[in-house]
């Protein structure tokens, strides 16, 4: 079966929330560390969507190039009907980091439209956009605010957001000539969007769409759905992209039984309040705190950790490491090296002692780590938080393939998912 639909997120946290929400719309879908080959296609079987989980969120345009180029190619010889550029769900973005500006202009070149449409919010997860301004939730207990105004976006250390209303943002990353299709007209019959569409694409270069609701999401759905079926379109956004896109099916699939006995191995490079009240909450892990810069400059406490952790899970004991403060900030000057470093570090622990679930906070973290443990894809098994899914990883290597790996982003996931995560084997 040839997909109608392909995925690329700009993080692996992002990208495994896709593939979350189109398996729990009864979809066969499978997400790719990289742009797959033949046999490894064949491998997974028939599938209604293929993603690829990537790193541009942290990337140059420079970067971006050499990256998108290879998968817009790539989506393109597969003849999908929608590529989907998965953002974070905030957009948070810069000029020189992680542009979605820069990574659409790229893109749009592999598809036919010569629209892109923008899906400006996700409100499963607490993401409202309204009037082209985006509002997002906050912490456990949800109150929403103006992105602008966001305690933790407005304040991000890489890609603070200062300006909540899409157009403006996007316009000052690069991208020209945004038109808007805002609520109001989204709640009319199908007849008056399709005409709306078809007027603002005409003299523009994207066309954003609010979402407030589920059922403006299910118009945008319908829209998709019917201007991708003689042009193949390029859509920017959250997952909300895929739950529009794909109509649910009454025979869901059902995700695979697999023991996971032993200990849980879970590491944190997430920052955000939302995560450190996570981990707070997880009372039943043993805690190691890795000091930054003695990973990142000493052989000698980098080998100290590395035989605490595994002494520890040789003991049946879960494990939590983290380079996050108890409190305060940490430096990011070296972030990208942190990253790399933590995705060794974890790669050493498993390799002393291997386990069959593993958990990793923060989108950069995940990218890193992921990457790195030799994995070659993702499946779904399943959902275990808003916003955060448990994915069955694939791997050439006995020790690692079919472990369940849980991903989460710095703002997602309810107070006790690692504790969930111990006691819950087939999600929440």
């Amino acid at each position: 079966m040839t997909p109608s639909y392909g995925w690329y997120g700009d993080d692996f946290t992002g990208a495994t929330d896709t593939l979350a929400t189109v398996a729990r719309l009864g979809h066969r879908a499978f997400l790719f560390l990289r742009v797959p080959d033949p046999q490894q296609l064949a491998r997974v079987g028939d599938l209604d969507a293929v993603g690829i989980a990537g790193a541009a969120r942290t990337m140059t345009p420079d970067e971006m190039q050499a990256e998108l180029a290879h998968v817009g190619a790539f989506f393109r010889h597969l003849s999908v009907r929608i590529l989907h550029y998965k953002c974070c769900s905030t957009f948070d973005s810069a000029s020189s980091r992680g542009n979605i500006a820069a990574a659409s202009a790229i893109l749009r070149g592999y598809m036919t439209h010569e629209t892109v449409a923008i899906i400006g919010g996700q409100p499963s997860l607490g993401r409202y956009c309204v009037f082209s301004n985006l509002f997002a939730s906050f912490g456990v207990d949800g109150g929403v605010f103006r992105l602008d105004r966001h305690p933790t976006m407005s304040r991000h250390p890489s890609t603070p957001m200062t300006e909540a209303d899409l157009r403006q943002h996007l316009a000052a990353l690069g991208m020209r000539d945004i038109e808007a299709i805002h609520w109001p007209l989204l709640a009319l019959n199908p007849e008056v969007i399709d005409a709306e569409w078809q007027r603002v694409s005409n003299m523009a270069s994207a066309v954003l769409l609010d979402a407030l609701d589920e059922q403006h999401v299910d118009a945008i759905g319908r829209l998709l759905r019917v201007q991708s079926r003689h042009h193949s379109l390029l859509a920017v956004g959250p997952s909300s992209v895929a739950q529009a896109f794909f109509e649910e099916r009454e025979v869901l699939l059902r995700p695979p039984q697999i023991s996971m006995d032993g200990p849980v191995l879970a590491f944190v490079g997430s920052l955000s309040p939302t995560t450190r009240l996570q981990m707070a909450a997880a009372q039943s892990y043993t805690r190691l705190t890795v000091d930054p810069e003695s990973l990142l400059s000493s052989a000698d406490a980098r080998e100290r950790m590395i035989e605490k952790a595994a002494a520890a899970l040789a003991q049946g004991e879960h494990v939590m490491l983290s380079t996050a403060p108890d409190a305060g900030d940490a430096p990011h000057s070296a972030a990208a090296d942190l990253a790399t470093a933590s995705a060794s570090l974890v790669d050493e622990v498993l390799k002393r002692h291997p386990v069959r679930r593993l958990a990793v906070a923060g989108g950069d973290t995940s990218s890193r780590i992921v990457g790195h443990l030799g994995y070659w894809g993702l499946g779904y098994h399943s959902q275990i938080s808003n916003g955060v899914a448990v994915s069955l990883a694939r791997s050439d290597d006995p020790s690692r393939d079919e472990m369940l790996v849980m991903l989460k982003g710095g703002q997602m996931g309810h107070e006790d998912l690692f504790e969930t995560f111990l006691h819950d084997e087939a999600g929440a």
